[in-house]
């Protein structure tokens, strides 16, 4: 008998939303519905597709309001930072521009005696698993191109952000993409490990842990199905001796606790060169100290809960734990409203080690780690210390320098004087265990179709 999926508001604790799950049979038909309107829907030309992804995300912008109270009860984040349609807008707008270019045919030769090519073919159905830190965000960045490029799509959000799938499912139902071609769906693991199991899909993105992904590699074991995975991340930021320091505190630590530290790419530990070492800590904890954790529907509130009970269980038991080997804490909880369970109090961290797992493991959470380093080569050392490479910040006014680092850095991005961004000119990936393939820019479409190839003998 199918279950429900239910999102436990971090909030309040009471149960939000809730919705039944398919059956395996309705999860089936939804797919095989999906792989019926795909060839109707690649049939189309590719500006009329273009035009109508465009339109179910202004459509979906009409709906901000709403959207931003919803995910402030859903997964805490405060309303006065109002959503994420700025960047939905920013990402979808780049890959239907690029979209001609990057999906024209690749012409080897058009001759008297032959004509070769290579096509961009849709790989039909693509699913989409999309996070709840930000499910806009990151369902948009394969939603989108993958709709562009001739493929449907089947979305299964997270449970913490259940309605998000449904709304962006009826914004571009509204504009004019059929209803099979985009389908939002509710699934538990086994109907989806069954789905996977079954070769249903062409292309599989998923974002989230690094277990969840390694059971998706299992469920798609012997199919040969194209996966994405962005897994963890324990993305750090280096600033250096002659960085502007203001810029990097304020920016570091942004990108440390914003969306309180619930970010795929935010700052979980930074390294500082001596001479700023101790000015950069004094700032990093000023800043931090004037948060306001409190309800995300308070506009006043610039620290929202943590979207979940155990996810913020998991950063006071590292925080702890550090504290328990050597490392001080420079921010007195005291002063914020912490009540054991969701609402966490931010932590800025100095005296660690990377013997401590709040420097090691993903933390998730307002927590950061600052040491001192002596030169760039301790630097890289200790950020290529570490199982994830997502992204790397780096802080300095030497563009050949800021390179010389980042060719040595193990990681998908290397950002100079800002982090936590994500450039959809830019191929958005990983390495190690955060996990495989590329998605947005020229790069993105081609995970999303696969090279098919022409050789034409004239008669």
């Amino acid at each position: 008998m199918p279950g429900t999926l239910k999102c436990i508001s971090p909030i309040d604790g009471t149960v939000f939303a809730e919705r039944p799950v398919l059956s395996p049979t309705d999860a089936a038909a939804a797919v095989a519905r999906a792989r019926a309107a795909q060839r109707d829907w690649v049939a189309r030309p590719l500006e009329a597709r273009i035009q109508l992804v465009l339109a179910g995300v202004e459509r979906l912008g009409a709906m901000n309001a709403e959207v931003v109270t919803e995910l402030a009860w859903m997964m805490g984040r405060p309303v006065r930072y109002g959503g994420e349609f700025g960047g939905v807008k920013e990402r979808a707008a780049y890959m239907a521009e690029i979209a001609p270019t990057a999906l024209a045919p690749l012409a080897v030769e058009d001759s008297a005696n032959f004509r070769r090519y290579i096509r961009h073919e849709p790989h039909g159905v693509v699913l989409v698993i999309a996070p709840w830190n930000y499910p806009y965000l990151t369902a948009i960045n394969t939603v989108a191109p993958a709709l562009i490029a001739g493929n449907a799509v089947v979305l299964k959000h997270a449970t913490q952000t259940l309605l998000v799938g449904e709304r962006m499912a009826r914004a571009f139902h509204e504009a004019g993409v059929p209803e099979d071609v985009f389908q939002n769906v509710f699934l538990d693991h086994d109907a989806t490990a069954g789905l996977i199991a079954a070769r249903s899909f062409g292309f599989i993105n998923f974002t989230g842990s690094v277990e969840a992904g390694k059971s998706i590699e299992r469920a798609a074991a012997g199919t040969f199905t194209n996966l994405g995975l962005e897994l963890g991340g324990k993305d750090p930021g280096y600033v250096m001796e002659d960085a502007n320091l203001d810029a990097a505190a304020a920016t570091l630590v942004d990108g440390a606790m914003y969306n309180s530290g619930q970010c795929c790419c935010g700052i979980e530990r930074i390294y500082v060169a001596a001479p700023l070492f101790d000015a950069f800590v004094e700032k990093a904890a000023a800043i931090v100290s004037d948060y306001k954790l409190g309800n995300p529907l308070d506009t006043d509130t610039t620290l929202g809960p943590m979207a979940n009970r155990r996810f913020a269980d998991e950063v006071r038991a590292q925080t702890a734990e550090a504290l328990a080997a050597g490392a001080t804490a420079l921010i007195d909880p005291s002063g914020f409203a912490d009540d054991g369970g969701t609402y966490l109090a931010p932590q800025v961290l100095v005296d660690v080690t990377h013997d401590m797992r709040v420097m090691r493991e993903e933390s998730f959470g307002p927590v950061v780690g600052i040491m001192k380093v002596a030169d760039d080569a301790e630097a890289v050392r200790l950020m290529n210390d570490s199982p994830y490479g997502l992204t790397a910040s780096l802080w300095t006014g030497d563009v050949e320098r800021a390179e010389r680092v980042a060719n040595q850095v193990e990681t998908g991005t290397v950002f100079m004087n800002r982090c936590d961004y994500l450039d959809p000119a830019l191929c958005w990936t990983g390495c190690k265990d955060t996990g495989r393939g590329g998605g947005l820019s020229v790069i993105g479409y081609q995970n999303l179709t696969r090279p098919k190839s022409y050789h034409l003998k004239r008669a």
